[in-house]
């Protein structure tokens, strides 16, 4: 992994998410695949890409259809039926443990790939696969094939449901969003990073629908610059790491959109612990880090990462 490189990948994010909204305002590549409600969903992966994967079966579920979302190296996996389909996510399609649970299920699953890599081990032993047109991350990060995963499960679920939702749009908007996060940065990054990284840990807590990118936030400080960090959501934030803002000096980056974030900062503004409020003003935090789009719900689940990757970056480089 280089640090340089992980930026120069996040510098490409922009162009290569307006590159593949297009490609998906043309043809949604899960159409050819003929899935239905009918049909159950396993998602299987590891690291972001489970990530990803839970919500995208929450969302699946929440429209009727029934869809799970398990680590790769989880023994303990659903009932699988004939009408199951198994989606396999891996950005290499090199992953050890997907590649095992894949090997022994193929010959008597349907299993679709998703792989920014059509010629890896995943691709090739699998029914089909769909390409998520990242383009190679040469900082050995998974940040582009995180969102690119992010949209193309959305579009499976229009894909499976028949449905045209407003994807192409809101992913044409959060393009638009990066850029702007991106050339902006010497604005608003010092100060960001000052709050998240001048006390014990980094905090990233977001909705259970956007959980995904609470937990990509926290692995991107975990895996480049080697800093903890922790990733929650905002409703359970109050059962499991409340605790923390009464021992430690707690530094929390909150996706907004939750319900439940009075609780959150209720006990956060008693216990002086330091709260940055992505996407929203919200009263009690510290300050609000805005952008445009980000009243979009949508813009915000495939945007606010990208903050996060840019902090990290930045703290890899400039240690």
């Amino acid at each position: 992994m280089d640090a340089n490189l992980f930026f120069q990948d996040l510098e490409a994010k922009s162009e290569l998410l307006e590159a593949l909204s297009v490609q998906l305002g043309r043809i949604n590549p899960w159409r050819g695949e003929k899935l239905t409600p009918e049909n159950d969903f396993l998602f299987v992966g590891m690291g972001s890409s489970h990530y990803a994967s839970s919500v995208a079966a929450a969302r699946l579920r929440s429209q009727g259809v029934l869809a799970y979302a398990e680590l790769a190296s989880n023994s303990l996996l659903p009932k699988l039926t004939r009408k199951s389909v198994i989606i396999a996510v891996s950005a290499s399609g090199k992953s050890e443990e997907t590649n095992s649970v894949i090997n022994s299920l193929v010959s008597s699953h349907r299993v679709i790939a998703l792989t920014n890599d059509l010629d890896s081990p995943l691709a090739q032993m699998s029914t089909s696969a769909i390409a998520m047109h990242a383009a190679v991350e040469v900082g050995g990060v998974v940040c582009r094939t995180y969102t690119h995963t992010l949209a193309l499960e959305r579009s499976l679920q229009d894909a499976i449901l028949g449905t045209d939702s407003s994807l192409i749009r809101d992913l044409s908007l959060s393009s638009r969003a990066m850029a702007h996060l991106l050339e902006t940065r010497d604005s608003w990054l010092p100060r960001f990073r000052h709050v998240m990284t001048t006390g014990d840990g980094s905090y990233f807590v977001a909705p259970a629908e956007r959980l995904a990118n609470a937990q990509q936030s926290a692995l991107m400080m975990r895996e480049g610059p080697r800093r903890p960090a922790v990733g929650c959501e905002t409703g359970d934030w109050s059962h499991v790491d409340v605790y923390l803002t009464k021992t430690i000096d707690y530094r929390m980056a909150l996706f907004v959109g939750s319900p439940w974030e009075s609780n959150l900062i209720n006990w956060c503004t008693r216990r002086h612990s330091s709260v940055v409020a992505i996407g929203a003003e919200i009263e009690g935090a510290t300050y609000s880090l805005r952008y445009p789009g980000d009243e979009n719900k949508e813009v915000r689940f495939f945007t606010e990462s990208f903050i996060s990757e840019l902090l990290a970056a930045d703290c890899w480089i400039n240690p």
